[in-house]
């Protein structure tokens, strides 16, 4: 199946994007903290609470989750702090 755009599953972490949950106050400890990376392949990772299932009867119209993705979610926040280090298009 050619979706046109596949992950590479050999692609290492080359850099945070933004600041971690624990400088962001998004987390009060190491485990199971949110995070945005940067892939050397220039993909990226995003690290947050799995709720595919929560959001499944209720996504819009044209936007699907496939079988071996999953929808999550992270503090807006987060996103938001990692601006600077994201280029424009």
């Amino acid at each position: 199946m050619d979706r046109g755009w596949e992950a590479d599953p050999s692609a290492a972490f080359a850099r945070r994007l933004g600041k971690s949950a624990e400088e962001s106050g998004d987390s009060k400890d190491r485990n199971g903290c949110p995070d945005i990376w940067e892939l050397d392949n220039g993909d990226v990772a995003v690290i947050g609470r799995d709720h595919t299932e929560t959001y499944h009867s209720r996504l819009p119209s044209g936007v699907a989750v496939a079988p071996d993705e999953r929808l999550v979610i992270i503090p807006g926040r987060m996103l938001r702090l990692a601006k600077p280090d994201i280029p424009d298009a």
